[in-house]
């Protein structure tokens, strides 16, 4: 593995960006919600993807990352590691340009699929820490 670049991070962190959070819902107590809401605060766009498809901090939610109108920038995946592969895929299929997997959230061989596929691979740590690292 690689480790991550932390010019790279630098860029997401600070360029408004859209991202897709997959694994977004309205449920106050996961990690996510607050990842969102730290993103948007930062000045980025995002977009719920969770398969309830909920409003989430008054954007609107949609089941599928393939359902998502528009370019997604980065694709960040708030979700079992079991389901990063297809998703990674998705991400791949829609274009987008970066993956970024949580504290935890691993799948090696979809990850290589990405970055040979030209998308920029985060893994294994969170926006908000790596944002509070950088007094952001």
């Amino acid at each position: 593995m690689t480790p991550n670049d932390p010019v790279l991070i630098d860029r997401l962190l600070s360029v408004p960006a859209r991202w897709a959070v997959v694994g977004l819902s309205t449920n106050t107590a996961r990690a996510a919600h607050g990842v969102a809401a730290y993103l948007q605060a930062l000045g980025h766009t995002i977009v719920p993807v969770h398969p309830r498809a909920e409003t989430v901090h008054g954007e609107k939610g949609y089941a599928r990352l393939a359902d998502v109108p528009g370019q997604v920038d980065v694709v960040d995946l708030f979700v079992n590691s079991s389901r990063v592969g297809p998703l990674i895929d998705e991400a791949i299929e829609i274009g987008a340009r970066t993956v970024w997997l949580q504290l935890g959230v691993r799948d090696p061989e979809a990850e290589e699929r990405a970055r040979a596929a030209g998308l920029d691979v985060v893994v294994d740590t969170c926006p908000k820490i790596e944002g509070g690292r950088r007094g952001l």
